[in-house]
């Protein structure tokens, strides 16, 4: 079976949509048997190293890449059956606008955030995410949800057939699992995310400011993350009322969460939310909103709170600052509900999804 993974958000500025095609493409390499073979659209072979912010590769092979791309796009079905000759599989990532004519058809679906809170979003990037779900969303032969809960949404939302749709969890890297902390100068509760509007950091610093100055005192607050669209108001107060670190290299990443005393993920919506389950790997207790995907994945591993009520926020923040007991069982907890996302697990489980399709 040849199966071809668009990677061409190993190209350019991505989050959680390149981390999740770096390590499932390696993991799916590592777990294919002899008579399999992963490729990598366009072009791509394996990636020597992970970064957010940049393409993988030096400027003039990215600009080649990206051109090829945008043939398949504009010419459609013919250039993309070139590129793809005998592949079984294409899996689509959200950059392509064809579908091929000669290989069955996949994707994955992240999050459904344009239609669920289009307000947080560019009208380009509606528009984007719109054609990408008439154009291979509601044509694919198969789809994979990253949770339970976005494949709910793509049901509701988009009304794609049920049993075209299956849960494959993503997973985490292995770094976060073994991950040493980094020794802080003070203790610190962490946030790790794209500042944007909708990972709600105007309300945690609300929250923040209104605590107790004693427990803000004895703990930094600390935001980690690029700034993204419609920030810069959120980016002047975060400098301005917490330790803003901006982007960190992915190589830093592991021993940042692995120092925090307590990671806070207040997001007004998640499609998986790599930083929770990133921070549970590496023994961190996680406070989040009980909303969208998030007490899917976390279980009884995490403590929650209503993501709109800086009032409601503070109070968890300070019940769990002033009780190291319960931060200490809540990372037990939370590292043990991580094992169940390890990316060997989400590749196994994602080869048998492409068997199927491929018949």
């Amino acid at each position: 079976m040849r199966i071809t993974i668009d990677a061409t958000s190993a190209l350019v500025r991505s989050a959680g949509v390149k981390s999740y095609i770096y390590h499932w493409l390696r993991s799916l390499r590592r777990q294919a048997a002899a008579s399999d073979e992963i490729r990598a659209f366009p072009l791509l072979g394996d990636w020597s190293h992970l970064d957010h912010e940049h393409s993988v590769l030096p400027l003039a092979p990215t600009i080649l890449r990206l051109g090829v791309l945008h043939a398949a796009n504009v010419f459609g079905p013919p250039v993309l059956d070139l590129l793809l000759r005998g592949t079984d599989v294409f899996h689509a990532g959200n950059l392509v606008r064809q579908a091929p004519s000669r290989s069955r058809l996949t994707a994955t679906i992240h999050d459904l955030t344009s239609w669920i809170m289009p307000e947080v979003h560019r009208q380009s990037t509606l528009r984007a995410d719109e054609n990408f779900a008439e154009r291979i969303l509601k044509r694919a032969d198969g789809l994979i949800a990253v949770s339970e809960n976005t494949r709910q949404d793509a049901i509701r939302m988009l009304g794609i057939d049920p049993k075209r749709i299956r849960t494959i969890h993503s997973g985490v890297a292995e770094e976060y699992f073994d991950a040493r902390p980094r020794p802080p100068a003070k203790p610190y509760v962490l946030f790790v995310g794209t500042v944007e509007p909708r990972k709600n950091l105007n309300t945690l610093l609300d929250a923040w400011k209104s605590m107790k100055p004693d427990v803000r005192e004895h703990f930094d607050l600390v935001i980690a993350g690029p700034e993204g669209w419609n920030s810069s108001g959120t980016v002047a107060r975060v400098r301005q009322e917490a330790d803003y670190l901006g982007y960190v290299p992915e190589a830093d990443m592991p021993g940042l969460v692995a120092g925090a005393s307590l990671f806070i993920y207040p997001s007004l919506y998640e499609g998986f939310g790599f930083p929770v389950v990133q921070a549970m790997a590496a023994n961190v207790p996680v406070l989040t909103s009980r909303i969208s995907c998030l007490p899917e994945i976390t279980g009884d591993a995490a403590a929650f709170v209503d993501p709109r009520s800086p009032s409601g926020m503070a109070a968890q923040l300070t019940r769990l600052l002033e009780s190291p007991e319960e931060r200490a069982l809540l990372a037990k907890l939370g590292r043990a509900q991580a094992e169940r996302y390890r990316w060997e697990r989400c590749a196994k489980e994602s080869l048998e999804f492409f068997r199927e399709i491929a018949g």
